[in-house]
């Protein structure tokens, strides 16, 4: 690795595409696309922000949430739920 070259990152290549992608738009253009794309980020945000309060307000609630649901937990392969094969009695750690 040469000194001096910045390393790759998700961050900059989706920047390096929307740069891309917005130098070929008459001015105009280049506003209204910039204020989607922010826009729709500010929309992302808000949903999580949103879906993480509904979580937190159903478990002090004390209501049942969904074992997929559960904030901080894995997604698909990590929560099988039902279809998790059942454990041997062979296998008990103590």
């Amino acid at each position: 690795m040469e000194y001096g070259q910045p390393q790759a990152s998700r961050f900059g290549i989706v920047l390096d595409v929307i740069d891309a992608i917005v130098t070929f738009l008459p001015d105009w253009a280049q506003w209204t696309a910039l204020s989607v794309v922010v826009a729709g980020f500010g929309c992302l945000g808000a949903v999580k922000v949103r879906r993480r309060i509904q979580y937190r307000s159903a478990v002090r609630a004390g209501r049942p949430v969904h074992a997929a649901a559960r904030y901080g937990q894995g997604r698909g392969a990590d929560y099988l739920g039902s279809y998790a094969p059942p454990r041997r009695p062979d296998s008990d750690p103590g």
